[in-house]
């Protein structure tokens, strides 16, 4: 019988097999013990070959090997990483992910490093994969939730919550297919809002394009919830790569877009429409009086802009783009240098610099004065290919403008009017109710010129690589014309322009070339933070304050140990400055004397303003290091330079700009008071978290699309809403609309000294002095530097933003009632739930 004689055929040589074992189970065996070996050894990448050896050879050792795995990929990767070897990382992932396809702590960790990649949309993807697995991950929730607020921005939920914006766009394009436009594409899509108006009106065709991957397969489950997958044709791409019949079968008789920022032209509506004109779109009308069929000719929605602006007066503005200050934490700055943000404007384009920042003007801290009256910058058609092409090289424009108020000259700003059609327009004002903010233009040129009443500011108008370009260049001033550009004295200013003789005209150009030349070679850029930092005088006198007596402390701990000996470089106090970015807290410690200090400051630009500073404060060259010019290893920060003596203080840098707790913060801390000398000391020592109840329907429109109808009648909240994160960052507290439902409370304590005093969650009683809906905890910091000296992020001066949670929920509260916080602090992430206590009881100390 064929089967029966095939078995024992079959035993046969699975036990032929099984002999051959012994070997294969010895180079299994070797394999693992030189993992280990080499682990032992530090050599991670050797390791790393060995691993995968033995784990593809005999998978039933994963389970065994997996944490050791995952431990050499870390720091192999870590290596890879250090010295720019960025592809062999991801082969490494990629291998990895082939043996443990379903191991969360991989995933998570690779998509931390698309991140810092710049790989957000993939980034993405490993989170939420690792979320899928293991729900309560908090590291994948936290890193999910920052890739959020970055894949689909905040503003993607302000918009669709804006009604009025929501309705004329729906206006304008319902009657423009209902005159004919039968064809239409969406360029930038985003939720496939537009698209979706124009298929509901009518139109025949409807095409769209997003290039982001996340909005992308939104907008496809978008189309598919609400039926309309079949009738729009969606493609991942940027318009700028379609083609006909490639992509599109035929042109099309309308274009619908916003893809617009607060300085208009910012991402590249020109550049999109003027190759959709010459590629995607039928051609436009002849003649205004001149009948064509409209499914005939092109057209674009919106139809055009105007452009406006102002100059303004703005303490907020200035501390984050210009120098404010003189001395900072007994140190002159005078030594400085030319330091600047890297918002800049000029009209020649310049790569390092970006032309503008955006602010919301209604929601500025301490507010603004207007200087001029708003002032017509810029009309665009964007029906007019000609006009489209012919942007960039345009004139310069100069605007003469009259000074109504007196005041410091900061910045300008700028909004606009966008025209949708002939009937419907929607304004970026800063008086508006909407969802835009304004462009700024700070000043950086001026150092504190004050304008006056009957001034003239004139600014320059420009559109170099197709941005919008506003120069403050110029004041003119009882027949005279000041040049901001080169920093002169108003009361030393020469003869009126009009009267200048050539060699007087020379001579000034001669004396702003030698000018320009002097401030590159001092010039330094720090981020508008660091900017802020800078002038933050009462942070770093708190700092000093605080440095001072621990230094004066260990100084006499020094001579009661050994009485009557001089000190000398041996004996100098060691400390340690691993803040991020620029910062002159290591330079401070060092001007205190008897001290050598260590900076964590890498760019050269900064290094040298750092020199010229210890030099004219009299702080010896040999008293301030830059370790990390000599550290290869970014895992050693923390460690000693030189292993004879330990640190009297390590200074970390513990909230981010943004409002939220630095990741790792508390193992950099455990790590950091294994390395302190006996009384030294962490800076801060401790962190307090205080919070309040709100009510603020700002946040919660903010933070996801409101209500329970569809926006414009399409079911699109579900699907954006999937972007909902429940931490609010970059919060200005001071300006927030909001009501307060009660005093403030000590949400949750960060001891960084003393380890046994910390806890991972904790629940707070809060009583509502007000009724209302509590829809969110604003929270900040009080950063205790010692037990008497602290700053906290809230003050008017910090450089630091607040955050605050959203909840899922409003819970509503009467005047009285006591609410029960549940905080939890997992990793960095903060998270609070909230409800209702009755009968109340005594508040938690």
């Amino acid at each position: 019988m064929p089967n029966a004689s095939a078995r024992p055929k079959h035993g046969r040589r699975t036990r032929r097999r099984r002999r051959e074992d012994p070997a294969r189970n010895e180079l299994v065996s070797s394999s693992l013990e030189s993992a280990q070996q080499c682990l032992f050894n530090q050599d991670y990448g050797t390791a790393f070959v060995h691993y995968l050896l033995v784990l593809n050879l005999a998978p039933m050792f994963k389970d065994f090997a997996r944490e050791s795995f995952r431990f050499t990929l870390f720091k192999w990767t870590e290596e890879l990483d250090s010295v720019g070897r960025i592809q062999e990382l991801f082969d490494c992932y990629e291998q990895a992910l082939e043996l443990f396809p379903a191991d969360e702590v991989i995933l998570n960790s690779m998509g931390e490093h698309l991140f810092r990649m710049g790989f957000r949309d993939e980034a993405a993807g490993h989170f939420h994969k690792a979320l899928k697995l293991r729900p309560d991950y908090p590291e994948a929730r936290e890193n999910f939730y920052r890739v959020a607020n970055w894949l689909v921005e905040r503003w993607h939920f302000l918009m669709l919550n804006d009604h009025e914006r929501n309705r004329k766009y729906q206006q304008a394009i319902q009657k423009a297919v209902q005159s004919g436009c039968n064809t239409v594409l969406d360029i930038g899509t985003g939720t496939g809002i537009l698209g979706m108006c124009a298929k509901k009106a009518g139109a025949a065709e409807v095409y769209a394009c997003e290039l982001s991957k996340t909005m992308y397969e939104l907008a496809c489950e978008v189309l598919t919830a609400n039926k309309m997958d079949d009738s729009i044709k969606i493609v991942h791409m940027k318009s700028l790569e379609m083609e006909v019949p490639k992509d599109i079968p035929q042109k099309v008789s309308l274009v619908v877009t916003e893809t617009v920022d607060a300085g208009l032209f910012g991402e590249g509506i020109i550049e999109s429409l003027i190759h959709a004109w010459h590629h995607l779109l039928l051609p436009p009308q002849r003649g205004e009086n001149e009948f064509q069929d409209q499914s005939a000719t092109g057209r674009v929605i919106p139809a055009g802009a105007t452009v406006f602006g102002m100059a303004l007066e703005s303490l907020e503005i200035r501390r984050h783009h210009r120098l404010c200050v003189s001395e900072v934490g007994s140190l002159s700055i005078s030594a400085a240098g030319e330091l600047r943000s890297p918002v800049s404007c000029s009209p020649e384009p310049d790569e390092s610099m970006e032309p503008y920042t955006t602010e919301r003007l209604s929601r500025l801290p301490g507010g603004y004065k207007a200087l001029t009256e708003p002032f017509t910058a810029l009309n665009i058609d964007f029906n007019n290919v000609q006009e489209l092409e012919g942007l960039s090289s345009r004139e310069v424009q100069r605007i003469r403008l009259p000074v109504t108020q007196g005041g410091e000259l900061d910045a300008l700003a700028v909004w606009f009017q966008l025209h949708l059609d002939e009937d419907s327009s929607l304004s970026t004002g800063p008086e508006e109710d909407t969802c835009w903010e304004q462009a700024i233009y700070p000043v950086h040129s001026t150092k504190g010129f004050v304008l006056k009443p009957q001034d003239e500011l004139v600014v320059e108008v420009s559109c170099r690589d197709a941005f919008l370009r506003l120069c403050s260049v110029a004041v003119l001033r009882d027949g005279r014309e000041i040049c901001l550009d080169t920093l002169q004295d108003p009361q030393n200013t020469g003869d009126p322009v009009s009267n200048q003789t050539p060699e007087a005209e020379l001579c000034t150009a001669l004396a702003c070339l030698q000018t320009e030349q002097n401030q590159t070679k001092d010039f330094c850029m720090l981020e508008c933070s660091e900017m802020a930092l800078l002038n933050n005088r009462e942070y770093h006198q708190s700092f000093s304050s605080a440095l001072s007596k621990l230094i004066s402390q260990m100084k006499v701990k020094c001579q009661n140990k050994e009485p009557g000996v001089q000190s000398d470089s041996a004996d100098l106090l060691f400390v340690l400055d691993v803040s991020e970015g620029f910062s002159l807290l290591s330079l401070i410690a060092a001007s205190h004397g008897h001290v050598k200090a260590f900076s964590s400051v890498e760019k050269v630009k900064q290094q040298e303003v750092l020199k010229r500073l210890a030099q004219s404060n009299n702080v010896p060259e040999q008293h301030l290091e830059f370790w990390l010019n000599n550290m290869e290893d970014e895992q050693g920060m923390l460690k000693r330079p030189s292993r004879e003596k330990l640190w009297s203080a390590i200074i970390l840098d513990c909230v981010e700009t943004c409002g939220l707790i630095r990741q790792k913060l508390m193992e950099k801390a455990s790590l950091a008071r294994c390395l302190l000398e006996d009384g030294g000391s962490i800076f801060p020592a401790k962190i307090v978290v205080q919070g309040i109840l709100v009510e603020s329907d700002t946040l919660l429109l903010e933070s996801a699309v409101q209500g329970q109808e569809a926006t414009l009648g399409f079911n699109i909240a579900p699907f954006i809403n999937q972007f909902t994160v429940p931490v609010h960052v970059f919060l200005d507290f001071s300006t927030l609309e909001c009501r307060h439902l009660s005093e403030f409370v000590e949400l949750f304590v960060l001891d960084l000294m003393e380890s046994t005093a910390n806890y991972t969650s904790r629940e707070v009683k809060v009583q509502a002095t007000s009724a209302g809906r509590v829809t969110a905890i604003p929270f900040w910091y009080q950063i205790h530097l010692d037990q008497e000296i602290s700053v906290s992020t809230l003050s008017q001066n910090s450089h630091w933003k607040q955050a605050a949670v959203v909840l899922q929920q409003p819970l509503r509260v009467q005047a009285g009632d006591w609410v029960r916080l549940a905080v939890k602090l997992q990793k960095s992430a903060i998270s609070i739930s909230a409800h209702i206590e009755n009968p109340p009881g005594p508040m938690e100390q």
